[in-house]
């Protein structure tokens, strides 16, 4: 009997324990108390919006941006002036089709942090699309010495091999 209660009472021990860490474990491996931001949830529709755009399912694609957009604004509430939520700020409203708001984001980005290379190459795509190749020209030159993705993709756009779709 002293047998079957020592395993009862190790069974409950090691259920509890097994239990307990299950419900505090996190896949990032990092502090339990840590929740998924505004921010990182945004990125992470926005990421999901340019697949379905490149799949040309534009609805889905829009109502991610749209999402992503939403929350993103949440975040530059809590936590203003941050060069990157104005990117992705820009980035949204752009793709949504409003290219005032989405230059306006990206403007205040710059004025945070100059040579942003995200906001340098996703404006001057803006003003490809607005027509306005010497403004978008300006930004290829910034990237200029970036040694970077961007720097390519705009210029490519810039001379028209590549398509932008906004």
């Amino acid at each position: 009997m002293i047998k079957n209660t020592l395993i009862t009472f190790f069974l409950l021990v090691l259920l509890s324990v097994s239990s307990y860490s299950a419900g505090t474990s996190s896949s990032s491996g990092s502090d339990s108390s840590e929740t998924i931001t505004n921010y990182s949830k945004a990125v992470k529709l926005v990421k999901a919006a340019k697949k379905y755009e490149k799949k040309g399912k534009t609805d889905k694609a829009n109502n991610r941006y749209m999402k992503a957009l939403k929350l993103l604004i949440k975040s530059n509430k809590s936590k203003p002036n941050k060069a990157d939520t104005l990117n992705y700020l820009g980035f949204t409203t752009r793709k949504l089709g409003d290219f005032e708001t989405g230059e306006k984001y990206y403007l205040q980005g710059l004025a945070i942090e100059p040579n942003h290379i995200g906001i340098n190459e996703y404006l001057g795509e803006l003003y490809v699309a607005t027509n306005r190749i010497d403004l978008a020209n300006e930004r290829l030159k910034i990237l200029e010495n970036c040694n970077c993705k961007e720097y390519d993709s705009l210029k490519d756009i810039i001379a028209g091999t590549k398509k932008s779709k906004y």
